[in-house]
């Protein structure tokens, strides 16, 4: 079985036993890919703290060495897992709101919703360990997650057009929201949940006039 990593390079989950003959750049991409997703399986069952270097070498069935030849430490391993986990979910939201796909913003939003949220719930445990254990794991990792959240909030601004300070504080605000929800979502381990707050956020923002940017008040009009 292997996985198909973003640059479309076959990595497989498991090597072969013996000697396999396979080159050493796809040896240690398997390794690493066996300890990423270890340590979010580990994270979402025991939490960060609770969780040790043993524990993701015996889920990723790899070695002391071999985890060390890529990670300088647990905290390093985390950093690294969130910094690809994240860069893989922006890349998705970013095809699916690339303003040449479509002119309609609102479209747009929509997509962005989808993909943002589909895109958590389809890998729940790196999303527990990415909006759960966060917290966790200190306060380098907030502030982390808190920049990221100002991309967000800056594809809002250019999708919903939100071309005063109001306007802009106002997508802040639902970003924030949409942040706690998808969190709590994903403590309670209700990813269903999760998917289900495409319908109400994208209606919400249909109705919302020009309290988050001119689009949607020029959707009202043209429905009108």
């Amino acid at each position: 079985m292997s996985r198909m990593t973003y640059d479309d390079t076959a990595v497989p989950e498991r090597l072969p036993r013996g000697r396999h003959g396979l080159p050493r750049e796809m040896v240690v991409a398997s390794q690493r890919e066996r300890i990423v997703r270890a340590l979010s399986d580990v994270m979402a069952a025991n939490g960060y703290t609770a969780t040790s270097i043993a524990q993701i070498l015996k889920q990723a069935g790899v070695s002391r060495e071999t985890f060390y030849e890529q990670f300088r430490s647990k905290e390093d391993c985390f950093e690294q897992t969130f910094n690809e986990a994240v860069a893989d979910l922006s890349q998705r939201v970013w095809e699916a709101t690339d303003p040449g796909s479509d002119v309609d913003p609102l479209l747009r939003f929509e997509r962005l919703m989808k993909t943002y949220l589909e895109g958590l719930a389809a890998t729940p445990a790196r999303t527990k360990t990415l909006l759960v254990e966060v917290f966790a794991a200190g306060h380098k990792f907030i502030a982390m997650r808190s920049a990221r959240q100002a991309k967000f909030v800056d594809i809002l601004v250019n999708i919903l057009e939100a071309n005063t300070e109001e306007q802009r504080f106002a997508c802040k605000l639902l970003v924030a929201g949409i942040s706690a929800q998808v969190t709590g979502f994903a403590a309670a381990d209700d990813f269903e949940g999760l998917r289900g707050m495409e319908g109400p956020l994208v209606a919400m923002v249909r109705r919302s006039g020009n309290l988050y940017g001119d689009a949607p008040a020029r959707y009202a009009a043209k429905s009108a």
